[in-house]
């Protein structure tokens, strides 16, 4: 009672007038609360009743309201201005939420406009001259095109056009003659063979200098590559470094010490391979012949000094096939020259094999078998072949097609019933074991 009226006589010494009630006037009438515009309503959150931020201004009076909207601490617009009877809105709190994005206008999207290719570039009722729809649709060039008009190599829908200058609708098929295509490929191939004074002047009579090693017997040509590349080749006593450099035949090549100690760290290994294993890659999930190259595996009786090590096995090939059915001498190496040389194409290096064979053969077959097969649309070379034993042929061969041996023997009616290598140049299987292997040693040449 005391905080009252002490309160009323604060008023009353002040001046101020009483606290007016919520939804009524200072004169007593009814207060009707109008709805804001819409365009002065707060943004949803901004300060909508009385979490907008502390009561400022509690006391409603109309100076006070005057007051707090002419301070620095004005609410912002979007908050609406208090009606009569309500606390003035104080400064709305920083919201985290991003602001709502304003409705943008509704603006026609232009559709990305692509090019139209050069032959649908023109509209479907409008003829064009038939060279130049070639030319555009990447058949030929458009005087090309009219030299093939002339020759009636051109035809439209099936028919040949008539004379230059023929205009045809875009949609129209054009297609040329087995006459044009071939002028086309013997045109291409004589631009490609055209002789350019400049190059060959200054090359007549240069070879390749990776051919020219590989001619040699110094290194196959991939080994060539490399050493040029590296700076280990000498024409002439002055490195040489570039790929693709030719030099006449009779200018001096030498290899670098490097490059020769490489070459001699190369191994060859003979292997007697068993059957069951390819010589190459694995097929239908096939062993390849490479996985009998271990340490346990290495021939007791092998006198080379080299010590087997794994890198032994890095770029390790076979030089020379022999199926999966057969068994015998493989030889497989790191030497790009002995490859060379055992399977090159002027390879001269003869292979042995015994064959058992079942049916019978006449003298005259006998002696096709020696000259006079052709595999592949292809003669082979001239052979030995004759008989060892009672059912068993001797092969001698300069080459080796795939599965050379059994094929001509199937075209003499003969059925080989088992098939073994025993001897590559100079380098014969002797008593290897089956599935041992060892190194070729350093006096043996093929």
């Amino acid at each position: 009672m005391r905080l009252k009226e002490s309160g009323a006589k604060s008023g009353a010494m002040t001046g101020a007038r009483p606290p007016v009630r919520a939804g009524a006037r200072p004169g007593g009438k009814p207060f009707v609360k109008r709805a804001a515009p819409a365009a002065a309503r707060p943004a949803s959150g901004a300060g909508d009743g009385p979490k907008a931020g502390p009561k400022a201004g509690a006391k409603g009076s109309p100076n006070t309201r005057a007051r707090f909207n002419s301070s620095a601490t004005a609410a912002p617009r979007h908050a609406g201005k208090p009606s009569d009877g309500q606390a003035p809105r104080s400064a709305p709190r920083s919201d985290p939420r991003p602001a709502p994005r304003p409705e943008p206008r509704w603006e026609a999207k232009r559709k990305p406009v692509t090019p139209a290719p050069a032959s649908q570039s023109h509209g479907p009722s409008e003829r064009v001259r038939v060279s130049k729809l070639m030319a555009e649709m990447g058949m030929t060039k458009r005087r090309e095109a009219d030299d093939f008009i002339e020759r009636g190599w051109v035809l439209v829908d099936g028919k040949p056009v008539p004379e230059l200058g023929t205009r045809i609708f875009p949609h129209q098929k054009i297609t040329l003659t087995s006459e044009a295509l071939a002028e086309q490929k013997e045109r291409a191939a004589r631009e490609l063979n055209r002789p350019r004074p400049d190059l060959d002047a200054a090359n007549a009579g240069k070879i390749r200098l990776s051919k020219l090693m590989s001619q040699q017997g110094l290194c196959s040509r991939r080994e060539a590559d490399s050493y040029i590349t590296r700076g280990w080749v000498l024409v002439d006593d002055k490195p040489v470094t570039e790929l693709g450099s030719r030099i006449f035949p009779h200018q001096k090549i030498t290899l670098k010490r490097a490059a020769q100690n490489q070459q001699e760290a190369r191994v060859t290994i003979i292997l007697n391979k068993p059957i069951g294993y390819v010589s190459a890659q694995a097929e239908r999930d096939y062993v390849p012949a490479v996985t009998l190259i271990t340490a346990p595996a290495r021939w007791a009786a092998d006198t080379s000094p080299i010590r087997f090590s794994n890198e032994h096995l890095v770029g390790l090939a076979p030089a020379g096939r022999l199926d999966i059915d057969s068994q015998g001498l493989l030889i497989m190496t790191q030497d790009g020259r002995i490859a060379k040389q055992l399977i090159g194409a002027d390879s001269e290096t003869d292979k042995e094999y015994l064959v058992r064979v079942e049916g019978r053969l006449s003298p005259a077959d006998l002696a096709l078998l020696n000259h006079g097969i052709s595999l592949d649309d292809e003669p082979l070379k001239p052979a030995i072949v004759e008989w060892q034993n009672r059912d068993q042929l001797r092969f001698v061969l300069r080459e080796g097609k795939k599965r050379q041996i059994r094929r001509m023997c199937e075209l003499v009616g003969l059925k080989v019933v088992g098939l073994k290598r025993i001897r590559i140049g100079n380098i014969v299987l002797g008593e290897l074991p089956v599935g041992e292997w060892r190194y070729l040693g350093p006096g043996e040449t093929f």
